[in-house]
């Protein structure tokens, strides 16, 4: 095993054309995840006509230059124009812009560049220890478990409300309803077209994001004189850099929150179809509601940027996981991999790392590479990309504005997307000015179709409710939701009352249950202990505390 690591490491590290081809490689995702509109997979399908002369290590090397850049690349645009580059740079917008907008880009970019790494290291250490055995995870998820998955992620709208849940679940609503125009995927049936054909095709992604962050942002920016006139940042006449010492530090004092953003990172990895879009949100919610600084986030708290950074290239290893060890892909790229593989005749499948380990550990080897590429390649540009906060607003504001237009039409060659990015932007800029959050909306849009779609698959198949409550992972995950739910009142309880010293016993031992129906032994264990802690938080809460006081 180890001459095989040797002669992969080889393969890899000594090999100058290898190296070269990701560093390329690696770049290209950069500039693909910083382009609003140009999403990571489209760089990584450019990418593959492109290693057809290529051998198989070479090919795949190359295409993981470009995914791992393209997590990362999202937030340089993210930040210095508050314009999320990719659907998995969406919750790093909402401190990461405000901390640049307070005199502090160096910083910001620093924390997200580092999060970004350190994300990426987590997942690919667990990546090679793990592969085989947590691959077969995402084998026990059907359309019950997804669908309650996504319930779980749309609580969410409850902790980015900013204080007012009512106007949250508003906007969150309106994203839902957005995400219904259209086709129905299963079905074909148009709905909430109005008779315009255009409608039909339904609205896209990334142009109702562009436009509710973006153009909304833009309308802002240059709605008075001196606003329009003064530059993006506040300082823009100091010399500005990317304070890689201090973000390092401020990363690894929040250690706890690192670890468990990468986590989720690459859990929602392993699950196919869920990605970056959805880990980066989760992880971001689960820093909020962990913070003591629960009110700073959304004003350029250093959790909000870690947390969504490294989930977003810890999901990257998660992925890899389901392809390695199991030949499914987890999203489109690694599924654009796949098709690499076979285009050298070597069929993907549950015997993969077995039958080519040289291949396989290869894989691992360039995953490490080019997080390495990635930090050198984005504090060289970054450095350029500072440049920008010394722009005049409304000089920015129309380079921006043309910049989304042509990102937008690209997308589909689709004139309509920008009346779509134009409407939505309207739709956003006065949200704002009315005090409506525009997180919950883009998490309806987000999640919208895939629950709708995971809805129709699970019904498809069988009539019967009760699975939803039945099947283990689904009724994990709505447990979760009601937690989810009732947290903020939790935050929010005084200390030492009957509701506040309930809510973790119970909320721990309630999470056990599913655990005790999944058929495993390991499983079985971790329930049990969850069921020991439980009853130790009811012990010290009531018993003790009743036994101390008398």
């Amino acid at each position: 095993m180890i001459d095989i690591i040797l002669q992969a490491f080889a393969s890899i590290v000594f090999d100058p054309v290898t190296l070269g081809l990701m560093l390329v490689g690696t770049l290209a995702g950069i500039l693909a995840g910083a382009i609003p509109g140009f999403t990571i997979a489209m760089g990584v399908i450019l990418t593959l006509p492109f290693t057809f002369g290529m051998t198989a290590i070479q090919g795949l090397a190359t295409m993981l230059g470009v995914f791992v850049g393209g997590f990362s690349g999202g937030l340089m645009s993210c930040m210095l124009t508050g314009i999320p580059g990719t659907p998995s740079s969406v919750a790093t917008t909402f401190d990461g812009f405000p901390l640049v907008r307070s005199g502090k880009p160096g910083l910001a970019l620093g924390l997200g560049l580092w999060s970004s790494f350190f994300g990426g290291m987590i997942s690919a250490v667990i990546l090679v220890a793990l592969a085989p055995q947590l691959a077969f995870l995402g084998l026990e998820f059907g359309p019950w478990d997804y669908f309650s998955l996504i319930i779980f992620a749309l609580t969410i709208t409850v902790s980015l409300s900013g204080g007012n849940i009512v106007k949250g679940l508003i906007a969150g609503l309106l994203g839902l309803f957005a995400a219904t125009v259209g086709e129905d995927e299963i079905n074909g049936v148009a709905r909430f077209t109005f008779g315009f054909d255009e409608f039909k095709q339904g609205f896209a992604f990334l142009p109702v994001l562009i436009g509710l962050f973006a153009f909304s942002q833009l309308l802002t920016d240059v709605e008075d004189d001196k606003r329009a006139k003064s530059p993006l940042m506040e300082k823009s006449g100091t010399l500005v850099r990317v304070e890689h010492r201090q973000a390092i530090a401020i990363i690894l004092k929040r250690w706890v929150n690192l670890f468990r953003s990468s986590f989720i990172g690459i859990f929602t990895g392993i699950l196919p179809a869920a990605g970056g879009s959805i880990s980066n949100i989760l992880a971001y919610d689960q820093a909020k509601k962990a913070s003591k600084n629960r009110s700073n986030f959304g004003k350029g708290e250093y959790d909000g940027i870690v947390a969504p950074e490294a989930a977003n290239n810890a999901t990257a290893g998660g992925a890899l996981i389901m392809m390695m060890a199991l030949g499914i892909p987890g999203d489109i790229v690694t599924a654009v991999m796949l098709g690499a593989l076979m285009i050298h005749n070597i069929i993907p499948g549950p015997t993969f790392i077995q039958d080519e380990p040289l291949l396989a550990y290869g894989v691992f080897i360039a995953f490490f590479v080019a997080h390495f590429f990635m930090v050198g390649l984005q504090a060289f540009s970054l450095r350029i990309f500072l440049l920008v906060t010394k722009i005049p607003m409304y000089v920015l504001a129309s380079v921006i504005l043309a910049y989304c237009a042509i990102g937008v039409f690209a997308l589909h060659n689709v004139v309509f997307d920008i009346w779509v990015m134009f409407f939505f932007g309207v739709i956003g800029y006065f949200m704002k000015k009315l005090g409506f959050p525009l997180a919950p909306m883009i998490l309806g849009v987000v999640l919208g179709k895939l629950a709708e779609l995971n809805l129709a698959r699970a019904t498809g198949i069988s009539d019967d409710l009760l699975l939803f409550f039945l099947r283990p992972w689904s009724l994990f995950f709505l447990i979760m939701a009601v937690i989810s739910v009732i947290f903020p009142f939790y935050q929010d309880a005084e200390k030492g009352s009957k509701f506040s010293n309930i809510y973790v016993p119970a909320s721990v031992f309630a999470l056990a249950i599913p655990l005790f129906f999944m058929e495993s032994i390991t499983r079985l264990i971790i329930a049990l202990i969850m069921v020991g802690i439980s009853f130790y938080f009811v012990y010290k809460s009531f018993i003790k505390n009743k036994f101390l006081t008398n």
